[in-house]
């Protein structure tokens, strides 16, 4: 009978966040497998876990993946744990989860820990919809491409960061979102845990005289569906009445449909509409 794949969460700061079970899971287990043994060697033995330990890496995910998955399909029960939060969540197991999805072998978390929800529900910003982008990519055009997609994104946006990389992201979002909302959390669940509720442009001239410090979540305001509408009212006046009567015409609209259509876009009636179009030489 195959074993079982066990996604354990660890603390992301305060170790008191290790929950019964994953302590119990963990001393279970016949092998953990972690991101970085040298970093969990630290929490096993501050649990007294014995169980013995292996890799399980960005770069080692398809090779050391196959092994794992031979080991559970031998009947062995495997834990895997990342160097904080949540395995899976902007993590390679992620990848392992696929590949015993693939071969049929029982996969279950036993939760705990995540910064991304952490930050969110201290943030102080909408939290029933929201939109988690984990690290930006690190080259440019593809970082941009993600950030363009956020633009008009209404949902709160969750975005990790590194210290060394914080004034340059926090650039590149004003820039590509404007000045909003934002809360820059840092140091979670530990003694010095700090909530910095600002927006980007005041978060950029706070840093201008501060250095960053500890790895941060960025929790951003999402933006209005208020300014959407807006934004997409003033470039549909950018076009004359009769220019966008014919753009519906064009698209084989009956008059009627095409009017009803550019009243709903100007947010204007359809009298006014055809009032217009009546004036028009």
């Amino acid at each position: 009978m195959a074993g079982t794949l066990y996604l354990c969460a660890t603390p992301i700061g305060n170790l008191e966040d290790m929950t019964f079970r994953a302590v119990r899971i963990l001393k279970e287990a016949d092998l953990i497998a972690a991101e970085d043994t040298r970093n969990s060697i630290k929490l096993l033995n501050h649990f007294e876990i014995k169980t013995p330990m292996t890799s399980y890496h960005e770069y080692n995910k398809i090779e050391k993946g196959h092994k794992l998955v031979e080991r559970l399909q031998n009947g062995e029960d495997i834990a895997v744990i990342t160097d904080a939060g949540m395995p899976g969540i902007s993590d390679p197991g992620e990848e392992l989860v696929k590949m015993c999805q693939e071969a049929g072998i029982t996969v279950t978390a036993v939760p705990g820990a995540c910064a991304c929800v952490t930050a969110l529900t201290i943030s102080g910003l909408g939290t029933r919809r929201f939109a988690f982008e984990a690290f930006l990519p690190t080259d440019k055009k593809e970082r941009q491409a993600v950030l363009n997609e956020l633009k008009d994104e209404t949902r709160t946006m969750v975005i990790y960061e590194a210290p060394h990389r914080l004034v340059r992201t926090l650039k590149t979002l004003r820039e590509t979102l404007g000045n909003r909302r934002i809360s820059i959390c840092r140091e979670l669940t530990k003694k010095h845990e700090t909530v910095f509720a600002t927006t980007i442009e005041d978060a950029l001239a706070y840093y201008d005289v501060q250095e960053p410090k500890g790895e941060c979540v960025m929790v951003i305001e999402g933006k209005s569906r208020e300014e959407i509408r807006s934004e997409e009212k003033a470039r549909w006046e950018e076009m004359s009445m009769e220019e966008h009567m014919e753009l519906y015409l064009g698209q084989g609209m009956d008059k009627k449909s095409a009017m009803k259509q550019v009243a709903k876009d100007r947010d204007i009636g359809k009298r006014d509409v055809y009032q217009a179009l009546l004036q028009t030489p």
